[in-house]
């Protein structure tokens, strides 16, 4: 049994690895598994080492497991499932106050055994219109806010008090909730100054109203333009000298 029990704490022990392989496979091969683990030994081992560190089932751990924007996250059922049965706390609660733009909540429980209440950060309706979270396209805060407002709670609640149930991962929601964007480093005022003389001579260009004048041009239009100047000297050359094309 000790034996056992050291192979399901880590499935990439030296000891567990094979025993953990031949787990994999046999899993990827079921036709019960999301089809992301399907005929993916790879996908399912990760699964099963995931499973082993938080003292979960395995095929729950693929049933809860989702990719959002690249990212490996929860379900909060999931999540609010592992804290319930993690054995260290009592069942999560919810406290629950207000309507609309005025509901908030706050996830809880008691430590196993004591009567000691402890609380996660508490969630607003205004907040998740300051995030962002309830204008977004398809956002489900604007048809099940009772719902969501509960899943936000306990995911917060886990990462402060279970960290290790979360292993540093988002829920679904949360994910699904993030925009995305790419932050760009800001530049240089030089680089601000070459941006602009670059705009300058591009509106030069267009601008010019014979081949002379662009001609003029030419010693200044950096590399990076010279097809913007070619295609501009080609329009000019072929408009006659009365004016038709």
């Amino acid at each position: 049994m000790e034996k056992e029990n050291a192979i399901t704490k880590s499935a990439f022990s030296i000891e567990g690895f094979e025993h953990a392989q031949r787990v994999a496979m046999m899993l990827s091969k079921s036709s019960l598994v999301p089809k992301e683990y399907q005929n993916n030994v790879q996908n399912t081992m990760i699964a099963l080492e995931m499973a082993y560190r938080i003292g979960a089932s395995p095929l729950m751990v693929m049933q809860n497991l989702y990719i959002v924007h690249g990212k490996p996250s929860w379900s909060s059922t999931f999540m609010i499932s592992a804290i319930n049965s993690c054995g260290r706390f009592d069942p999560l609660r919810f406290d629950v106050k207000g309507e609309g733009m005025e509901m908030e909540c706050v996830a809880w429980t008691t430590v196993k055994g004591k009567d000691e209440r402890i609380e996660g950060p508490r969630v607003t309706m205004k907040m998740a219109k300051a995030e962002g979270w309830l204008d977004k396209n398809g956002s489900k805060w604007k048809t099940m806010p009772e719902l969501m407002i509960r899943y936000r709670a306990a995911a917060f609640f886990a990462r402060m008090y279970a960290p290790e149930i979360t292993m540093g991962m988002h829920t679904k929601e949360e994910v699904m909730d993030i925009e995305y964007t790419e932050v760009k480093p800001e530049q240089s005022q030089e680089e601000k100054q070459r941006q602009k003389e670059l705009e300058r001579i591009a509106l030069l260009i267009n601008d010019a109203q014979s081949v002379e004048e662009l001609e003029e041009l030419k010693e200044h239009v950096p590399e990076n333009q010279l097809e913007l100047f070619d295609t501009k000297m080609e329009e000019l050359k072929s408009i006659t000298i009365d004016g038709k094309v």
